[in-house]
């Protein structure tokens, strides 16, 4: 009897698995198809860097904005069904993105995808943990958010090979088609969280305290302001690569995104797995084993990113790209970890909440108008300079919440 239910956990599991994955890719292809034609866009719409910057940033900001609204409903109500929701509106909106024939509405478009993917990603890694056992999620989170690499990448290439072959609008309207398809099949997901954790969760505790009870998880802090700094280099690097790509070594936007996806596919594959794969192994010998391969995933990232944006050969460039990101993609699994560990299941919607809002707020949905807006006074390559600092930063933050992971680990989900 033991192994039948055994085998039927196992099956559930793969299959929530192979869904959210499946929902995650179109979550990333969604979000980075606009920053594939974003010099389509520029030049249709006659915008300067700092108004385009700004349509990355507005959709982080309502992201983050939503998440916390989002996470207690998440952590009351079924995270399946939420998360569908979210997938249906983010879908739709892409699709409107194409119908816009102005940069206002555009701008609203894209506002409303922020929304929609804000009720993914609060609710999803927490949803997917509580199909697996502790010692096994740093894999499992890794595969989850290999959407990351893969995903970003189809949108580059989908959305510069469908926006150069029928314009910027019509990328949009196919992109967003196939998560329509996927809303149901995600509406139905079983949550396995507990009934008693749900009934727990149900008397809400006021948000001032709930606030206070996550500041007071110092490895959760860490981790989160890690990421934050990772978010502001990464996202600004995200929406400005292909321009930049464009710009300084002259490729055409098709081969330009082509030949950065294909990167950020080989790179995130091999450095989100890896991730995965050694945080779980030195997370078993020491509790500081998800941080610290992250930290120094960081550290050997920000001479290679430099490298990549001060170079004038295009060969060095790609090579120094592919490093850069395999390394920074080592932290991906490993963090998420730390922060899925360090807190109850029943919080979980509000950690990553929290988390999405710190992130974002700190991050990309400032780092690409900043970019934008230094880019018109120094040049692009210049400007995306500010990136490996962050990146050093996240390093600092990640090894200093070494310190304190072990005392946070909670241990009450065994």
């Amino acid at each position: 009897m033991n192994s039948v239910l055994s085998e039927q956990n196992n099956s559930r599991g793969r299959y929530a698995l192979t869904l959210l994955l499946a929902v995650n890719l179109l979550n990333y292809v969604d979000r980075q198809a606009l920053y594939a034609v974003f010099p389509l866009i520029k030049a249709d719409l006659n915008l300067s860097d700092t108004s385009l910057g700004f349509l990355g940033s507005a959709f982080m900001l309502c992201y983050m904005l939503a998440a916390p609204l989002i996470g207690r409903l998440g952590d009351r109500g079924n995270r399946a069904r939420l998360a569908a929701g979210g997938l249906a509106v983010w879908s739709l909106a892409t699709m409107l993105s194409g119908l816009a024939g102005s940069y206002r509405m555009l701008l609203a478009a894209r506002s409303l995808v922020g929304v929609g993917e804000a009720s993914f990603g609060t609710v999803s890694p927490g949803l997917l943990s509580d199909y697996f056992p502790r010692e096994s999620r740093g894999r499992m989170l890794s595969l989850f958010f290999i959407a990351i690499p893969v995903g970003s990448a189809l949108g580059y290439i989908l959305g510069g090979q469908l926006g150069q072959a029928f314009g910027w609008q019509t990328a949009f309207l196919l992109v967003g088609l196939p998560g329509l398809f996927l809303a149901l099949p995600l509406y139905f997901l079983h949550d396995p969280r507990q009934k008693g954790l749900q009934a727990e969760s149900h008397r809400p505790e006021p948000l001032f305290a709930e606030l206070c009870r996550f500041w007071q998880n110092r490895s959760y802090v860490h981790a989160t302001l890690s990421m934050a700094a990772m978010t502001f280099a990464l996202g600004g690097l995200a929406q400005w690569a292909p321009s930049f790509l464009h710009r300084s070594f002259g490729l055409e936007v098709a081969r330009g995104n082509t030949l950065f996806g294909m990167i950020t596919v080989a790179a995130g594959i091999v450095g989100t797995m890896s991730g995965g794969w050694l945080g779980d192994y030195f997370q078993r010998r020491s509790a500081t084993g998800y941080l610290y391969v992250s930290a120094f995933g960081f550290l050997i990232g920000a001479p290679l990113m430099i490298l990549a944006l001060t170079t004038s050969n295009l060969t060095i460039c790609l090579a120094a790209i592919f490093g850069a990101e395999l390394f920074l993609f080592l932290n991906t699994g490993p963090l998420n970890t730390v922060l899925v560990n360090a807190v109850s299941p029943g919080r979980r919607a509000m950690a990553f909440a929290i988390n999405i809002f710190a992130i974002h707020a700190l991050g990309d949905a400032i780092s690409p108008a900043i970019i934008g807006s230094l880019s018109d006074q120094w040049g692009l390559s210049r400007a995306l300079l500010i990136t490996p600092l962050a990146v050093l930063v996240a390093a600092g933050f990640a090894f200093w919440g070494g310190r304190y992971v072990e005392g946070d680990q909670v241990l009450s989900d065994e």
